[in-house]
């Protein structure tokens, strides 16, 4: 067997084919078009359109995989849906300004994402490429309830930051209310929430190698307290409301990410 019919042969080899096609070809287009606009979407597209690949397979599938993958695609459309709009409304992602007229660092971040959506899913398209039926546990309905809270977190944080941000008086301001007056970072607490409790219900089923789907929470949470995520928006928020003492204030007494501890 040759290396490409081994990699199409493999569930997780297909997923990684079809990710970073998906990741690289947008690049393409995004590069020729200096335009960020699509990046998240595309990144949302990818996660639904893996989870229903990695299920194709599959001509009877189990309540796990029923709720896994359905739990995924239900994140992916609503975030998807809301990052796109904003993207849209605000005209661009400032982020960008500078990578996407650098198409081979464009690249990069276009590959970042690529990792991110494969070793995020990696729980659910191995659960995914299962024949055997085990009973639903105890710590399966435990991952799907930490999941729900995820999901209510960062729904609720987003919707709130729309509200805020729709009013015009606020224009040039932080917030500070709802959610945001317990963590600066409330959306993603959500996020890792959920993809925690994805793995969770998931490790019902991991065998040997499998374990190594740990890498989904863990990569996750790195992510976003260590390169992209938390350390960008603190800097932008210190650049722009650093001489405040309203935000100095703000973020003294505010936890960075898990309410009244951290």
């Amino acid at each position: 067997m040759n290396p490409f019919d081994f990699i199409m042969g493999n569930v997780i080899g297909r997923a990684a084919v079809v990710d970073f096609g998906i990741q690289w070809s947008c690049w393409i287009i995004a590069a020729f078009l200096q335009t960020e606009k699509f990046y998240d979407l595309a990144g949302s597209i990818t996660f639904v359109t893996l989870t229903l690949l990695s299920l194709s397979q599959n001509k009877t599938l189990h309540t796990r995989q029923k709720v896994n993958s359905g739990l995924v695609i239900a994140w992916a459309s609503r975030l998807g849906y809301y990052l796109f709009t904003r993207v849209i409304k605000d005209g661009g992602d400032k982020r960008f300004n500078v990578v996407k007229h650098k198409p081979g660092l464009f690249w990069v971040y276009w590959t970042i994402q690529g990792v991110w959506v494969l070793s995020t899913l990696l729980p659910t398209i191995i659960v995914n490429s299962k024949k055997n039926n085990k009973p639903i546990q105890t710590l399966d309905k435990i991952g799907w309830g930490i999941w729900g809270l995820g999901f209510i977190l960062e729904a609720l944080a987003d919707y709130q930051k729309s509200q805020f941000r729709s009013i015009p008086e606020n224009a040039g301001k932080f917030i500070d209310a709802g959610l945001w007056s317990i963590s600066r970072h409330p959306n993603y607490l959500g996020e890792i929430l959920m993809w925690t409790g994805l793995y969770i219900s998931s490790y019902t089923t991991l065998q040997g190698w499998e374990h190594i789907s740990v890498i989904s929470p863990l990569f996750l949470s790195y992510l976003l307290t260590n390169v992209s995520g938390i350390p960008i928006l603190e800097a932008a928020g210190f650049k722009r409301w650093g001489q405040s003492p309203e935000y100095i204030a703000y973020v003294k007494r505010t936890a960075k990410l898990i309410p009244f501890i951290w």
